[in-house]
C-alpha cells in the first residue's frame, strides 16, 4: 500500500492507482501505477473487483486486480510527488488504518483474509 497525499492534505493509505492513459489497457495502467508508485514490478492477473460510484465528487470507475511482484524493491518514484511511503500491510492492520477510500476497507479485508 502507499501513504499519500497532496502537501496541503492529510496523507493516507490506499492500493497503487491512478489514471488510464491514451491508448492504455487497464492492466497495463495497474502495472504502469504500481511501478511508479512502490518500485515493484508485477505481472497482472485476474481483475478481482471493479468500483463504481462517486468518490470526492469524482464519477470513478476503478479496477482491482490479482498482481504478482516479480521484480523491484520498495521505493518511491511517484512521478507526482504524492507518494510518502511503500509498505505491505496485514488484515490486522488494514483494520485501523486510515484509507484514502474507506468503502474499500471492507472488500481489502476479504481479499487478505482469503489469502491468509
Amino acid at each position: 500500500m502507499v501513504f499519500q497525499g497532496k502537501p496541503d492534505e492529510e496523507p493516507k493509505w490506499s492500493v497503487p492507482s491512478g489514471g488510464v492513459e491514451p491508448g492504455e489497457t487497464f492492466e497495463e495502467c495497474c502495472a504502469r501505477e504500481v511501478w511508479e508508485e512502490t518500485g515493484y514490478r508485477v505481472h497482472v492477473g485476474k481483475e478481482l473487483f471493479e468500483k463504481r460510484g462517486q468518490s470526492y465528487g469524482w464519477n470513478v470507475e476503478v479496477h482491482y486486480f490479482q498482481a504478482t511482484v516479480f521484480a523491484g524493491n520498495a521505493c518511491i518514484q511517484d512521478p507526482d510527488g504524492l507518494i510518502h511511503q511503500v509498505a505491505w500491510k496485514s488484515w490486522n492492520d488494514l483494520m485501523t488504518l486510515n484509507l484514502a477510500f474507506p468503502e474499500d476497507r471492507e472488500f481489502l479485508l476479504q481479499l487478505t483474509n482469503s489469502e491468509t
